[in-house]
């Protein structure tokens, strides 16, 4: 599993949510809601240090992470958290990864 952000992506959650480098942004699934690859579920997001990180990436000190306790969502998939332009929000895209389904 692999956690990549885009420095547009980066650059909103500064911007947006006034994440600084002594914490950390969190993505984790929700009910409801749907990503291209589950129906019922959604991706959040919070501000908060990291527990016990599955994975993680850390830009201009700022980590982040999906916690262990997130693997049920995540399992299987690597995800890029990108910038969308219209919407002006966060866009989270899924892609395969066999490497994980191996474990």
């Amino acid at each position: 599993m692999e956690l990549t952000i885009t420095p547009r992506a980066q650059q909103w959650f500064k911007d947006e949510v006034g994440v600084t480098s002594d914490s950390g942004i969190r993505f984790y699934g929700k009910i409801y809601g749907k990503t291209d690859v589950h129906e019922g579920f959604s991706i959040a997001m919070s501000v908060e240090a990291p527990d016990q990180p599955l994975v993680k990436e850390v830009i201009d000190g700022i980590t982040y992470f999906i916690e262990e306790t997130d693997d049920w969502f995540f399992k299987g998939y690597d995800l890029l958290v990108d910038y969308d332009e219209e919407k002006e929000e966060p866009q989270y895209k899924f892609a395969g990864n066999k490497e994980d389904l191996k474990q």
